[in-house]
């Protein structure tokens, strides 16, 4: 009996990649139990069933799946999880350790904290006259010694030069957004933020230890605004996109409805 009849007119590749995008997104919701090295994938044949696919097909798959780094085959016990995502919002202006917090410890590396030139185009997203200085942030990101992201952060002179001051280990355990509020004593206001899926570079890939096959890593370009709208800092984010999922919850324009025209 072909399992398949019903995708006669796809290819394999496309069943399997069907099947991959729903069992990814349960394994990237702890779906299967555990976290990193935990949480056991149901066996072939209960796959095969569920999909209504042929064996070959669940196999391509996993196999897909396991590129990507987030299960493994061991004998014996079946199909293992050994990664997963974690959600971050991307409608709130919220940092990695407010947000992860429930899930480990949020650490972070200070690569670099000078005083720099910036480039002209981040000069004139911050406001910056000519010839003035910025403050350059970076830090590597981790949950419990997992690197999530890089983050390289413009900051204003006024808000980044009294972060210098500090101690290493307050840059290391405090998130940008609760040091740039205590330093300017004003809440934020808000933030312009885009997004785009980039193939990591060989240096990016090593800091983030990612897999040396490559993967893709979600850059975050985000200007965030005081409460009276003046620019506060420019970051560049890259997130690792098998370890980091970008959450937002959308309502639909007002007035759609049943016989609501549409343009095209």
């Amino acid at each position: 009996m072909d399992t398949e009849a019903d995708e006669a007119g796809s290819s394999r590749a496309d069943r399997a990649r069907r099947v991959a995008n729903v069992l990814r997104r349960q394994v990237l919701d702890g779906g299967f139990g555990g976290g990193f090295g935990g949480g056991v994938l149901p066996d072939e044949r209960a796959l095969v069933a569920e999909f209504s696919v042929s064996r070959n097909t669940v196999r391509e798959a996993l196999a897909l799946l396991r590129d990507e780094g987030l299960v493994e085959r061991r004998r014996g016990v079946g199909t293992v999880v050994v990664g997963r995502a974690y959600a971050h919002p991307l409608g709130e202006l919220a940092g990695l350790a407010e947000v992860l917090h429930h899930h480990g410890s949020v650490v972070n590396q200070v690569r670099e904290a000078r005083l720099v030139r910036p480039p002209r185009a981040v000069a004139r997203r911050l406001e910056l006259g000519d010839g003035e200085e910025a403050v350059h942030l970076e830090r590597l990101r981790s949950l419990d010694g997992v690197p999530l992201s890089l983050d390289s952060t413009y900051l204003l002179p006024w808000i980044g030069k009294p972060l210098l001051a500090l101690e290493r280990e307050a840059l290391e355990h405090r998130d940008v957004f609760d040091l740039i509020e205590s330093v300017a004593g004003t809440p934020l206001g808000g933030a312009e933020v885009r997004v785009q899926a980039v193939t990591a570079d060989a240096a990016t890939r090593a800091v983030l230890r990612m897999p040396e096959s490559g993967g893709a890593v979600l850059t975050v370009e985000r200007l965030t605004s005081l409460a009276d709208g003046r620019p506060a800092d420019l970051e560049f984010i890259h997130l690792r996109g098998d370890r980091l999922v970008l959450h937002a919850q959308v309502a639909a324009p007002p007035g759609r409805g049943p016989g609501r025209e549409r343009t095209r």
